[in-house]
């Protein structure tokens, strides 16, 4: 099954600790959540002990994310990085404000992955949930025998579906969900 994702069903989320906003793009009640975030000014993170988090710079350049065992380096767009929710972390803005995808989930009950496909990138897609989002300008999925475009800030969500997605044009933020068997 796919579902489009629009900008005005997106819900805005405080922050635990306060310090700002999430825009949630898709989202389980507390299991998990693929959102967009400006980060503004630095910070601590809030603890998400029990949760794996995924990140990717999507907008501006320069975060690093300090750790008491160093620096997890978010300088350059479009390269994930993971991190465990419990890991105390502040935010150090280099080059002033961001914007990030964090997918994020409780690890008990699911397993993430995240990964962007820039044009001709391809990825395999199996059961589970999938979000396709387009951070900026256009960009062209292709599910199958099927091509969906997609405007900035819109995405798809993929449901148990067997198929290749390839990015035709432009670049795609790819999060998958998979709940862990119990």
């Amino acid at each position: 099954m796919i579902t489009s994702l629009e900008p005005a069903h997106y819900v805005r989320t405080p922050w635990k600790n306060g310090g700002g906003v999430t825009v949630d793009i898709a989202a389980d009640g507390d299991v998990w959540r693929f959102s967009r975030t400006p980060i503004t000014a630095p910070g601590a993170f809030s603890d998400y002990t029990g949760f794996d988090r995924w990140q990717v710079l999507i907008s501006g350049g320069g975060l690093v994310l300090q750790t008491p065992g160093g620096e997890i380096d978010v300088r350059r767009p479009f390269r994930p990085v993971r991190f465990d929710g419990a890991t105390p972390i502040v935010s150090r803005l280099e080059a002033g404000p961001v914007e990030v995808i964090n997918l994020m989930g409780e690890r008990a009950r699911v397993q993430l992955d995240l990964a962007v496909l820039d044009a001709g990138g391809t990825r395999a897609l199996g059961p589970g949930l999938h979000i396709a989002y387009c951070p900026a300008g256009q960009a062209v999925l292709r599910l199958g025998d099927r091509e969906h475009a997609l405007q900035a800030d819109h995405g798809l969500r993929i449901e148990d579906m067997d198929v290749v997605a390839t990015c035709r044009a432009g670049r795609l933020v790819l999060g998958s969900v998979l709940c862990v068997s119990r």
